[in-house]
């Protein structure tokens, strides 16, 4: 591991993906608690092989070989691993979010059922917040939340994003939430 990219988050890792992730990513993005709120990740064995191998893992080398100057870097995805035990429970993300305004980059996460209700996500998404804001030229940060979302909305505010509004897309319901550099410097 110690030639991969890592953050750590205290007792949890965030390691950018691997082949040898590719079970795991499939087992947790096939948990219902998982792809009622993402179903873009729900695939195949083969086609999340397929991603993680040709997609995934060429873009994070792309986007960490630009840091500082990620503007133009679409994907980091970062699995997040118990230090303990060296499993992969989940998942951390940033990337930019077409269907929001630029500056749309946005931060998005899931975590295994097994893992839940730990303060592993919180964790990770404040680890991704502070290397992003510490490392790269990013100013703002977005995410979106399905509105039934309780155990996200949750993790998003503890996290220090504010409300920034309702919106509204491919029918489904999300709370726009943002993060200034600037007000995350003076909450640190």
């Amino acid at each position: 591991m110690n030639d991969l990219f890592t953050i750590d988050c205290g007792d949890i890792l965030l390691r950018e993906f691997r082949i040898e992730d590719v079970d795991a990513i499939y087992e947790i993005t096939s948990q219902p608690e998982v792809y009622e709120y993402l179903p873009d990740w729900k695939s195949t064995r083969e086609q999340r092989l397929d991603w993680v191998t040709n997609y995934e893992i060429p873009s994070n080398k792309k986007f960490l070989s630009a840091v500082p100057n990620i503007e133009e870097q679409n994907y980091l995805k970062l699995g997040i691993i118990l230090k303990e035990t060296g499993e992969f429970i989940g998942f951390c993300n940033t990337g930019i979010k077409e269907e929001l305004p630029a500056p749309n980059r946005e931060i998005a996460y899931a975590i295994s059922k097994h893992y839940r209700n730990r303060g592993y996500t919180t964790k990770a998404v404040k680890g991704l917040i502070n290397y992003l804001f510490e490392n790269t030229n990013v100013e703002l940060l977005n995410t979106i939340v399905l509105t039934q979302n309780v155990s996200s909305n949750k993790v998003i505010q503890k996290s220090g994003f504010n409300f920034f509004g309702d919106l509204e897309i491919e029918n489904e319901k999300y709370y726009h939430y943002t993060l200034l550099k600037s007000e995350w410097q003076r909450n640190k």
